[in-house]
């Protein structure tokens, strides 16, 4: 990736033409009345729900232009422009190995989306195969993976358009290096797994842009035939609810499809197709089930999986697809770590696992004997891992907050690992520390958090400091290079990183801890780890600022609602939060676990308590707050953002500013090019420093 120094030359340019007017109108009220249980709840904004009116792109269009003033005004006088700009620029060389081929992603210009690449040679030259605009000319693409054919001649690339989670799927011919005719369409959060001369993949019912996915199903598509010829694998009659994830093994002998139930009472089915035999139905392999079990490959009639049923960390076992309930143990339960990701070669295993922020990789026989062991430094991630079984060597990347990725082979014979390509940056890396404190959360419970700053920093209290979570759905957290940390960090800013109960840093039972009538633990961990930093003269409540994406966003907000006193500055990014209606769109019924459901008298009081679009005082000066979504965010729908800035602004009470900023032709992930992922970070981190500093 390449930053051209140009960011802050076009921005300074374009700051001078803008004047210097925050004024914003009022946004009218149009009460709606919800009842539930008996509870009648008021909506004054739920207009700004139909996004395609002329009056609620007006609405968004004042919103953005006051939003695009502002940030460019105090962007350019923090200098974030010139610091995301200067630290942004990086240049790596991360392939990627698919079958005979290492792959690449490229931008080809500053305001392009990456473009595919390929070798035949780790050394040789990359040489283009396709971008986006051969797939689409219409639509701003973002080629979102590729996966190529067991015999390498084949390669299925899926996109998706204008930043929409709906995606479509062609195909190239790595001989001749041309598209075929093939089109695959109606495509949403699917993977592609091939059988032979052709793949599977998953589509929902595409109701309107913002209705809900319901009626997932399998197909199987053959290269040279048409989309209707598509053969139906799986589906459910009269089940709308019902959600599927497939793959095909290694040998591509099973498929294995989950049948994953969000509605109440229904437990989980695990089913798999032999393509070896001669009927080729589908089997039970697990049948309601509700523990977690992921199969990872077979080897002949035997199975390789993970579960986390009498293990917090995760074990790796194995089975006859007879006798599925026998399981042999193959790696140990290794205590106080997280087993995060495996690769499988045919006489051993490549695990990955995280202990107190520290990835550690383990080389495992199939009788579960240690044949290697090393550790990473803390605070980074290790991923990427891509090869073939048979291979003798992995490619993996190491990166972290303010190191970009790095790329190493690793020798699954030797256990030795190559630096192949050096990541060059233009900054001092070694005088910036990562540190691993614990804090107590107000039950008592221990909470791990990534603090990161300068070794010359003085705990006396007046840092300017910016923490940071996400706490939902089990996911575990992993570090990412940003440049806007590391400009952070270089003005003597402090970085945490809180694991907050709900995502899955600490296993399953961390994640159930902060999930449906347990959400409100997240908010509180969050809101704890701001104290502890304040405690610790990290900071005070004037330096401090919180953002997060997605559920991390509803975590900010839910805490700057419930403690504006302890914040300075917050930036809730594409975040759910008018809990209320969440379930009513796109993918929020697949969440009815995490968040619980309106439909329940139990589940509306527990969203209702913190839902920060119902929770906005009418006599508070909240802290100063840059609400930021995109305008084709089909799985947290952006008029989410446009409630409640709506709401936050249309009180007399509010002195502190309240921006609005929707990103145009983009989706859940974004800005839509480097130019403006660039510029959406420095407005952010403009936003940030000039309130901390003021």
């Amino acid at each position: 990736m390449k930053s051209k120094f140009l960011l802050s030359l076009i921005l300074l340019i374009q700051l001078h033409s803008f004047s210097q007017n925050y004024n914003l109108n009022p946004t009218k009220k149009v009460p709606v009345i919800d009842t539930y249980f008996d509870n009648h709840i008021t909506d004054d904004f739920r207009w700004l729900e139909n996004t395609e009116s002329a009056e609620v792109k007006d609405w968004i269009s004042e919103q953005n232009k006051l939003s695009k003033q502002y940030l460019n005004k105090v962007s350019y006088k923090t200098g974030s422009y010139e610091s995301v700009d200067t630290y942004g620029y990086t240049e790596y060389d991360y392939p990627t190995k698919k079958g005979d081929y290492y792959f690449n992603l490229y931008y080809t210009s500053f305001k392009s989306r990456p473009s595919l690449y390929y070798r035949k040679e780790l050394k040789g030259d990359p040489l283009y195969l396709i971008g986006p605009k051969k797939l689409s000319k219409e639509s701003v693409v973002n080629i979102q993976s590729f996966e190529i054919s067991k015999d390498s001649k084949f390669i299925a690339v899926k996109y998706g358009k204008n930043g929409s989670d709906w995606s479509e799927i062609k195909i190239v011919n790595m001989k001749t290096k041309k598209l075929l005719d093939d089109h695959i369409k109606g495509v949403k959060f699917s993977n592609i797994s091939w059988l032979d001369d052709g793949f599977f993949y998953s589509t929902y019912e595409q109701l309107n842009y913002y209705g809900k996915s319901l009626n997932s199903k399998i197909y199987y598509h053959k290269i040279g035939t048409e989309q209707k010829d598509d053969k139906l694998i799986f589906a459910k009659d009269n089940s709308p609810l019902t959600d599927f994830r497939f793959f095909t093994t290694s040998d591509q002998r099973y498929l294995v499809v989950y049948e994953l139930n969000e509605e109440k009472g229904k437990k989980n089915n695990i089913y798999y197709i032999d393509y070896h035999s001669e009927n080729k139905n589908l089997n039970i392999l697990f049948p309601n089930i509700d523990q977690s079990i992921t199969i990872l490959d077979s080897q002949g009639d035997n199975f390789i999986a993970k579960t986390n049923k009498n293990s917090e960390s995760g074990i790796l076992i194995s089975f006859n697809k007879s006798k599925p309930h026998i399981w042999n143990q193959i790696t140990p339960d290794i205590s106080s770590s997280l087993l995060l990701n495996t690769f499988l070669f045919s006489d051993k295993i490549v695990a990955i696992y995280q202990s107190n922020q520290q990835p550690i990789l383990i080389v495992y026989n199939y009788k579960g004997e240690i044949l290697h062991n090393s550790k990473f430094p803390l605070g980074s991630t290790i991923g990427g891992f891509s090869g073939e079984m048979t291979d003798d060597e992995l490619l993996f990347y190491i990166e972290s907050y303010t190191i970009p990725k790095a790329v190493f082979k690793f020798n699954v014979q030797t256990f030795k690992q190559k630096l192949i390509k050096r990541t060059k940056v233009n900054f001092k890396y070694k005088d910036i520390v990562y540190k691993n404190v614990n804090f107590l959360s107000r039950d008592g419970v221990e909470i791990p958090m990534l603090i990161v700053h300068r070794k010359d920093i003085e705990l006396d209290g007046s840092n300017p400091t910016i923490l940071k979570a996400y706490g939902g759905f089990g996911v575990v957290s992993l570090p990412s290079f940003d440049p806007g940390v590391v400009g952070f960090i270089r003005e003597k800013g402090v970085y945490a990183f809180a694991n907050i109960r709900g995502g899955g840093d600490k296993g399953i039972q961390w994640a159930k801890d902060g999930k449906g009538d347990k959400k409100q633990n997240s908010f509180n961990d969050f809101i704890d780890a701001a104290e502890f930093l304040i405690e610790e003269k990290y900071t005070n409540n004037e330096k401090l600022a919180i953002t997060g994406g997605s559920n991390g966003g509803l975590v900010v907000a839910v805490a700057a609602i419930q403690r504006p006193d302890l914040f300075k500055v917050v930036v809730p990014i594409v975040a759910p939060l008018d809990m209320l209606r969440f379930e009513q769109f796109t993918i929020g019924r697949f969440h009815l676990d995490e968040y619980g459901s309106v439909n329940e008298k139990q589940g509306f009081k527990n969203l209702h308590s913190y839902s920060p679009y119902h929770n906005i005082k009418d006599h508070v000066n909240y802290p100063a707050m840059l609400i930021m979504t995109s305008e084709n965010d089909d799985r947290v729908p952006p008029f989410h953002s446009y409630k409640f800035a709506a709401k936050m602004q249309n009180r007399e009470a509010q002195t502190n500013p309240i921006l609005m900023k929707s990103e145009r032709n983009a989706g859940h992930y974004g800005a839509s090019n480097l130019f403006s992922l660039l510029k959406e970070q420095a407005g952010i981190y403009g936003f940030i420093l000039y309130h901390l500093e003021n």
